[in-house]
Formats: structure tokens, C-alpha cells, sequence
């Protein structure tokens, strides 16, 4: 039989705030820090402030997939809280293997307390908007069929997040730049923005010069994604710059007046070490 009590999972990159999370009963798996001094969980008891201020000290912290155990008790507290079935949407597997973990454990869990894994292929605000229209979807009584095979994969593949950087230097000292393309444009303020391809890597897709055209970059890049499309979901992100990202939600909501919902987070840990901070994000999702 089906599960009717469905509960949703993620992971700390989906830049859930915990008002967000708690309002839509959303679980939550950590990732893991190592830093000089310790092990840490992210946004449990180290955040995105603690690592800008660890990068500027010259510190390059890891990071680190959750723990087996961490997951396991995460899955454990849903099924105490009464839920029959488990809708899992993790980090892009292009950058950890944070989906491959929850994969093998949930075939380990078999057919008596089902939990459907997906790859987001993304993160931040990418993978928060799939969670979050998820957990709306919930809430107007889609069933499970439904959601694991036709819902989810839907919002995966049509959720488009861009990033603007201010600096390239964390990724390519992390070893995470992918596609993305070194740039020898610091002295000339240029500024790369970046997406996920579709092997969940980061890829450089435009170069603006200057945070005045980021702004307004992002806000063309995401309106462009858009299109003609009639329903969408949007969502804004900053790492440690809050007030700009206020100025991208205004033109953003200009340029995209009739969406459905308008969500916001702040960049997790674990990818605030890879990109350090000064980044803004702006996404789609593209409903119809």
C-alpha cells in the first residue's frame, strides 16, 4: 500500500531557514564541516558567517558528507513522528554524496518504510524551491504515485538557480570548479555567474563587470529561463549580503510580477566554502 503520512527530507544545502522547515515540516540531514579546530555540523553549530570569517583568516575548511548515523536518526525521528513514506531531495550528486548515502540506505530500508531519493542536481535555492513546492503539494493531497514518479522529477528538471561570485579562488582551492572557468578578473571587477549543468557540476555561464550589472544579470538570466510560462515559483539567496539581495527580490518581482510563491535563504556552510562571500541568487521554477 501506498504511504499516505508523507514526510519530506533534505539536507543543510537546501538553505531552508528554520522557520521554513518547521512551518512545512520539513527534516533536515546536516553536512559536516572540518575545520582546524574540530568537526562541525552546518547550520547546527557552525554557519556561513563562522566560515567567511575561517576564509579570511586564511583557514580552507572541508566538508563532508553527513554521517550514516546522522541520516539514521534523522529517519528514525519520521518514523516515531508517525509517517509511513519518506520523499528525500539531496545535494546535486555533482558535488557530494550526500544522494548516494540516502540511496543506499534506503534500499537497505526495503518496502516496509519506503523513502524515494532524488539527485536535485542542484542546491541552495535550487533545491530549497523543489522541497518546498513539494511540501505544498503535499498539503493538497497529491498522492505518492504521483509525487515519486511524476511531481519531483517535473520540478527537478525545470528549476533553473543562478549564482553570481564574487571570487572564483575557494572553488578552484576546494577542487569543486568543474566547469566552471578560472578567470584572471579580480583587478577588473569582473564577475562570473554560475549554474548547475546537467551532471550537477557548477558551470560559469556569463561574466558581468561590476555588482550593479550581477543585479541586473541574474534578474535577466532568470527571467529569460522563465519565458512565456504563466505559473512559476522564485527564490533569492545571499551569502553575507543581505541588502543587495533585498534589491534583486525588488526587480526580480518587476520584471516576474504573477508567481506563485516568492521564498528566500541565506547560503548554507558547505557551499559558502566553496564560494565564499558576496554571492547572490535568483531562481525559477517553471510550473506549468
Amino acid at each position: 500500500m501506498a504511504p499516505q503520512n508523507i514526510a519530506l527530507l533534505t539536507d543543510s544545502c537546501a538553505d531552508l531557514s528554520p522557520r521554513l522547515a518547521a512551518e512545512n515540516h520539513i527534516y533536515m540531514v546536516p553536512l559536516r564541516i572540518l575545520c582546524a579546530d574540530g568537526e562541525y555540523s552546518d547550520g547546527v553549530d557552525i554557519h556561513s558567517a563562522d566560515i567567511y570569517r575561517r576564509l579570511k583568516a586564511g583557514e580552507l575548511p572541508q566538508t563532508s558528507l553527513p554521517s550514516a548515523e546522522s541520516a539514521g536518526a534523522v529517519l528514525e525521528e519520521i518514523r516515531d513522528a508517525g509517517y509511513d513514506g519518506v520523499i528525500a531531495v539531496m545535494l546535486s550528486s555533482g558535488l557530494s554524496g550526500t544522494y548516494n548515502l540516502l540511496r543506499l540506505i534506503s534500499e537497505e530500508s526495503g518496502d516496509t518504510f519506503p523513502i524515494k531519493v532524488f539527485d536535485s542536481v542542484s542546491g541552495s535555492l535550487g533545491q530549497g524551491l523543489t522541497v518546498l513546492q513539494l511540501a505544498e503539494d503535499i498539503r493538497t493531497g497529491m498522492d505518492w504515485e504521483t509525487l515519486v514518479e511524476r511531481r519531483a522529477p517535473q520540478l527537478i528538471a525545470n528549476t533553473y538557480p543562478f549564482f553570481s561570485v564574487d571570487t572564483l579562488e575557494y572553488l578552484m582551492k576546494g577542487g569543486r570548479i568543474g566547469k566552471v572557468t578560472a578567470t584572471a578578473g579580480t583587478l577588473l571587477q569582473i564577475k562570473p555567474i554560475i549554474t548547475f549543468a546537467p551532471d550537477g557540476q557548477l558551470q560559469s555561464i556569463a561574466k558581468v563587470r561590476g555588482r550593479n550589472q550581477v543585479i541586473d544579470k541574474l534578474v535577466a538570466m532568470t527571467a529569460d529561463r522563465c519565458g512565456s510560462h504563466k505559473r512559476y515559483n522564485l527564490a533569492v539567496a545571499n551569502g553575507g549580503a543581505p541588502a543587495e539581495m533585498e534589491l534583486v527580490r525588488q526587480k526580480l518581482t518587476a520584471a516576474l510580477p504573477d508567481y506563485d510563491h516568492l521564498w528566500d535563504g541565506e547560503i548554507d556552510s558547505t557551499l559558502s566554502v566553496y564560494i565564499g562571500d558576496g554571492v547572490l541568487g535568483a531562481a525559477v521554477q517553471v510550473l506549468d
